[in-house]
């Protein structure tokens, strides 16, 4: 072990997600599957993001022969769509994610500021083989009627908060103050210090 830390393996190559886990959970050693040299996709195919992102800290967790693991499953519930894409956000649509903004946009096209309310929901699972804890991060805002900013990805051009800015158009560091990611894995280093796991 890593100078005594606590090692958790981390279901995602994404070296921004990685960053922010490790930036938060500063007691634990993150190691990232492409380290271990594992390429395993688990499929989502539960109802809630909640249960998606258990699904895949569980199952990574027992191919790991009991390793504890941290999993995400994240993606927007538009209020006007009744909650649509939800957790087929990142399966819904096969084209870029410019292509895929703009057709939501196109499905509120003409609607006004109060029927384009969106949320961003990530849940963070950590498992130790059938044991598993998981959190809910949450942030709020509105749709854009057009993409702006190029400081971000994903839905970040067109997700709008309160003071009209899209998350595509505030800093890093703004962003990371409001994140759902950020508010998930918070929240789960809560639970972890709390002794909800049996290491």
């Amino acid at each position: 072990m890593h100078d005594c830390m606590l090692e958790i393996v981390i279901a995602s190559n994404n070296q921004g997600k990685i960053k922010e886990v490790q930036e938060i959970l500063s007691d634990y050693k993150i190691i990232s599957l492409a380290e271990l040299g594992i390429k395993i996709e688990i499929e989502e195919d539960q109802d809630t993001f909640e249960k998606n992102a258990i699904k895949k800290a569980k199952e990574m967790s027992k191919i790991l022969q009991g390793k504890l693991c941290i999993a995400d499953d994240s993606g927007i519930e538009i209020e006007y769509l009744n909650g649509f894409p939800g957790v087929k956000t990142k399966r819904w649509y096969s084209g870029t994610d410019q292509e895929r903004n703009k057709e939501i946009l196109k499905k509120l096209n003409g609607l006004p500021k109060e029927k384009r309310k969106v949320k961003f929901i990530t849940s963070i699972s950590i498992a130790k083989g059938e044991q598993a804890i998981s959190s809910i991060g949450i942030t709020e805002g509105y749709i854009a009627t057009k993409p702006r900013g190029k400081n971000g990805f994903g839905f970040d051009e067109i997700f709008e908060l309160e003071d009209g800015r899209t998350l595509a158009e505030i800093s890093s560091y703004e962003k990371n103050q409001i994140s759902s990611r950020r508010k998930a894995i918070e929240s789960i280093k809560i639970k972890l210090e709390e002794g909800t796991l049996k290491f």
